[in-house]
């Protein structure tokens, strides 16, 4: 049996194809632009990297005759969030779909991650979602349709020790997002959060981290056995089947459900866990 594209179910409920992507430049981003890209809608990117907005751009301008509009900046500043949708809704008439990625990688101890660390994760990872929410969803609730997707991560409710700012931001997306869902309720509006675990991305090439850290963080992904396309096939397909939570890999649903029923028990495997791991590496637990 041939897997619909989720590109293709999202048209058949947004059949003017109009989508905004922060964090586009590369990684899950790229992949989900992608996906729409050669289903005809018309994208706008947001990313920090003017090289790899670039080069993003015209990728999908060349492979899939794709309309798209890059958007440099940082998703920290509200003015650049704000005044990128507000380009793109201009010209396209609206939007559609809105996907709040964008995000970096911080681990550590919550008292002694630098101070410095904790703004610069906080303001991509969290307020940058926020920006997107608060200047997507006028338009969206004008138009009485649309659909907003933000990226948290499994690390938002798995909570592992030495990982506090990069759990904390993306526990808030959650939170944030299901605040929306409540929010938006009767307008037409579709809020969803994804959940991922780890799959092979760039989200650790600029990761601010002590060395141990940082060690297990890549040898996690890296034998994670999942790729930015398979994350962003699963993760659009779950939205356009309207799904409000969206946990995957399949294998941590029941991570989530358990996390929900045993906290206290959860918490507990999951530093067996990290401990398992920094044995298997050959590192001093602690």
């Amino acid at each position: 049996m041939t897997q619909t594209n989720p590109a293709t179910l999202l048209s058949r409920r947004f059949p003017a194809k109009r989508a905004f992507i922060t964090g586009a430049g590369s990684g899950l981003g790229l992949a989900m632009a992608q996906l729409l890209a050669r289903d005809g809608w018309t994208l706008g990117l947001l990313d920090v990297s003017p090289g790899a907005l670039d080069r993003a751009v015209n990728q999908l301008r060349q492979s899939a005759g794709a309309e798209v509009t890059g958007y440099l900046g940082d998703v920290a500043s509200y003015e650049t969030v704000a005044g990128s949708i507000g380009r793109f809704a201009a010209a396209s008439k609206g939007f559609d779909v809105l996907v709040n990625n964008a995000g970096v990688a911080v681990a550590g101890a919550v008292d002694v991650t630098p101070v410095e660390d904790w703004n610069w994760i906080v303001g991509i990872n969290l307020l940058g979602v926020v920006w997107g929410c608060r200047a997507g969803i006028p338009v969206l609730k004008q138009q009485g349709n649309g659909l907003i997707l933000n990226i948290a991560s499994s690390a938002g409710f798995a909570a592992a020790p030495q990982m506090a700012p990069y759990n904390t931001t993306k526990a808030a997306v959650i939170s944030l997002s299901e605040t929306l869902a409540a929010e938006l309720a009767g307008t037409g509006v579709q809020v969803s959060v994804a959940m991922p675990g780890f799959f092979r991305t760039h989200l650790l090439d600029q990761m601010r981290a002590p060395p141990q850290e940082n060690r297990m963080a890549h040898q996690l992904m890296d034998t994670s056995g999942h790729d930015p396309d398979e994350a962003a096939t699963a993760l659009l397909g779950a939205a356009a089947d309207g799904d409000t939570y969206i946990v995957w890999p399949p294998q941590y649903r029941l991570a989530w459900r358990l996390k929900r029923w045993f906290p206290n028990w959860f918490l507990k495997r999951v530093q067996a866990f990290r401990d398992a791991q920094l044995r298997q590496a050959g590192q001093p637990q602690g």
